[in-house]
C-alpha cells in the first residue's frame, strides 16, 4: 500500500511540474526579451554593414506598473572614433535598414556635436560631393522605445 501511494504520489508531482513548465513556456514573447534588441544596417551599392549602437530607452507595461530602460553611450563622434569609415563615391546613397521600420531622424555630426539635421525620404540618404570623412546618427523611435545608431562614410 505504502509503494502504491508513493507511485501514485510521483506521477502526481511529475504531470504537476509538467504542467507548470508548460505554461511558463507558454508566456508572451514580449515579456521574455526586454530590452529588445533592434539591429540597424546601412546599405551601400548592396553591401551591408552594421550600425553602432548607442544609447536607447525602451518601456512596457507590466500590469499597472510600467518598466523603463534607459542607457547611455558615448557620443556618435566618439563611437565613430573607434571603426573604420565606409568609403563611398560622391553624391552616393545610403540605405538605412532598422528591423521593424521605425521612424528614423539622421544627423550629421561635426567636432562640436549634431552639425544639422539630414533630408532623408523612404530610408535614403545622399553623402555630401565634397571629400572627407562624416559622421552620422540615426535615431530611430518605435512606439515603445528609441534607439541611436552611428555609421561613418569616408567620400573619395
Amino acid at each position: 500500500m505504502k509503494t502504491k501511494f508513493i507511485r501514485l504520489f510521483t506521477v502526481f508531482t511529475l504531470l504537476w511540474l509538467t504542467g507548470c513548465t508548460i505554461n511558463t513556456a507558454g508566456k508572451d514573447k514580449e515579456f521574455d526579451d526586454f530590452p529588445p534588441v533592434m539591429a540597424g544596417y546601412m546599405d551601400v551599392k548592396g553591401k551591408k554593414y552594421e550600425m553602432q549602437q548607442g544609447n536607447y530607452r525602451w518601456e512596457r507595461k507590466k500590469g499597472s506598473d510600467t518598466e523603463v530602460v534607459t542607457t547611455d553611450a558615448a557620443s556618435p563622434n566618439q563611437i565613430g572614433e573607434s571603426f573604420r569609415a565606409i568609403k563611398v563615391q560622391p553624391n552616393a546613397t545610403v540605405n538605412i535598414e532598422i528591423e521593424e521600420n521605425p521612424k528614423i531622424s539622421v544627423y550629421q555630426w561635426n567636432e562640436s556635436g549634431r552639425e544639422k539635421e539630414v533630408n532623408v525620404k523612404n530610408n535614403q540618404l545622399a553623402v555630401p560631393s565634397s571629400k572627407g570623412r562624416y559622421i552620422y546618427e540615426v535615431l530611430a523611435k518605435w512606439s515603445d522605445g528609441e534607439v541611436s545608431y552611428t555609421f561613418g562614410v569616408e567620400v573619395n
